[in-house]
């Protein structure tokens, strides 16, 4: 599989173009972690959203997909009515599957949300909203740029 960097630049228009593209009001953000935090950090800002929260995931290791999802530090939620969930991709499917299971299980109240940058249509879900179709592996700025070369 071919793989593609992807820089900060990109990333900061990108996020601009999915705010143009979220048309539904949402009062909490919850970023899958890792890849979603900068996501939800910024989205906070941009919103002004103080109620950022991360649930965590295990669904890879390196580039290697695990055979089942792990989900943990779910987020302790006060009375929310409308959520965006976000993540940096929706690969298979399977991290957000599992995420959008166990929050509507313990908060079936809630209408849940979602946004990510990258989004395969071989995914076993579409997010509500997302910018682009991812082609090849993404190589994330957040990932890469403080490797030691």
């Amino acid at each position: 599989m071919s793989r593609v960097y992807y820089p900060y630049n990109e990333f900061r228009d990108d996020l601009k173009s999915l705010i143009q593209k979220i048309d539904k009001e949402f009062d909490v953000i919850i970023a899958i972690s890792r890849g979603g935090l900068s996501m939800g950090q910024m989205l906070g800002e941009f919103y002004n959203i103080r109620e950022v929260y991360a649930i965590n995931t295990i669904g890879y290791e390196e580039s290697r997909k695990l055979d089942e999802v792990k989900i943990f530090n779910m987020p302790i939620l006060n009375n929310p009515k409308r959520v965006l969930i976000v993540d940096d991709i929706v690969d298979s499917g399977d991290t957000l599957v599992e995420v959008l299971h166990c929050l509507e299980s313990t908060y079936p109240e809630v209408n849940f949300l979602t946004a990510s940058l990258f989004y395969k249509s071989s995914a076993s879900i579409e997010p509500t909203w997302w910018v682009k179709e991812a082609q090849a592996w993404i190589e994330f700025f957040w990932s890469e740029d403080l490797k030691k070369r």
